[in-house]
């Protein structure tokens, strides 16, 4: 979520408090040089934040009623399991990722749940693939693997593996993945799996191969974002740490699958449909009454012109 919208969802408690106060000539602050009412506050939030600030407000209003069943409830569960997660740095990193207090990232936390539940809809989660994950989890991989530039190096380096070459010298004459190269390719053991940690995960490609490569084997070469890799399971195991049953981790892995499949641009265009159709009217003064229109509506800018020039 933009930050940007983060900072108006934060302002909004008190948007609302200047926008139903009965007294807006009342002082919201006081000093020696005149005071400051609630009328001048509310516009000045209105100026900065409104359409933002009312956008998230109607959002919120119009997929609560639609999702019934996501409630403030389930996005207090999520955030209490962060906050345990987290522990005494759970205020600082609220700070650090522009969240603001605890109260704002609850609002924020079920905001993005009902959009998640309307970008999720349509998409299925199958409980096979659930409990692929879960076995997934389980495991963590130690290989090697060189990286090149292009197809014909790979080749050439798969041929002097093939021909009795060692793996960790090849690695730190080709690799040009740095960080692993010195090390003789060693990448450690990793995690795989949707559930593995983002700064940890490979790309689907190199998952792909490691989880259909057996130990000690070499791979042909892998084309990812990165370049070309020829890689060698050393070792598959279990976990040392527990990871909980298969009920533990249910939700966790269905949304993390989801997140997967969620294709966002297609997620947008639901959640404009879903505005359009609850018909919202606009009639705050000085708010464009047009927040939810859709782009199809919106004339393209030569046509736009061509009117304005009509009308002069």
């Amino acid at each position: 979520m933009k930050k940007v919208l983060i900072a108006a969802v934060a302002t909004t408690s008190l948007f609302t408090l200047g926008a139903c106060s009965n007294d807006d000539s009342e002082a919201v602050v006081e000093t020696e040089a005149g005071n400051i009412t609630k009328s001048e506050f509310y516009d000045e939030l209105k100026d900065r934040y409104g359409e933002d600030v009312l956008r998230e407000m109607i959002e919120v209003k119009v997929l609560s009623d639609k999702y019934e069943d996501v409630t403030q409830e389930d996005a207090d569960e999520e955030v209490d399991k962060m906050k345990e997660q987290y522990g005494e740095q759970f205020p600082m990193l609220l700070q650090q990722q522009g969240f603001g207090d605890e109260e704002n990232f609850r609002r924020l936390m079920y905001t993005s749940m009902l959009r998640e539940a309307a970008a999720s809809e349509d998409i299925e989660i199958t409980d096979k693939e659930i409990e692929k994950q879960y076995e997934l989890m389980k495991k963590e991989i130690k290989a090697q693997h060189i990286l090149v530039e292009d197809k014909e190096t790979a080749k050439e380096v798969k041929k002097k593996l093939e021909d009795g070459a060692d793996f960790a010298k090849l690695a730190k004459e080709y690799s040009k993945d740095q960080g692993s190269a010195e090390n003789g390719g060693d990448l450690g053991y990793f995690s795989v799996g949707v559930t593995a940690p983002q700064g940890q995960r490979m790309v689907p490609e190199f998952e792909e191969a490691v989880l259909n490569l057996e130990e000690g084997k070499i791979s042909d070469p892998v084309e990812t974002s990165h370049g070309f890799h020829i890689i060698k399971v050393n070792d598959k195991r279990e976990k040392e740490e527990e990871v909980g049953s298969l009920e533990d981790n249910k939700e966790d892995i269905r949304r993390a699958l989801l997140n997967e499949k969620v294709d966002m641009q297609k997620a947008q265009e639901k959640l404009d449909k879903i505005m359009e159709e609850a018909d919202v009217k606009v009639k705050a003064e000085g708010i464009d009454e047009d927040l939810f229109k859709s782009n199809s509506d919106q004339k393209a800018p030569e046509e736009q012109d061509k009117e304005n020039k009509d009308e002069k």
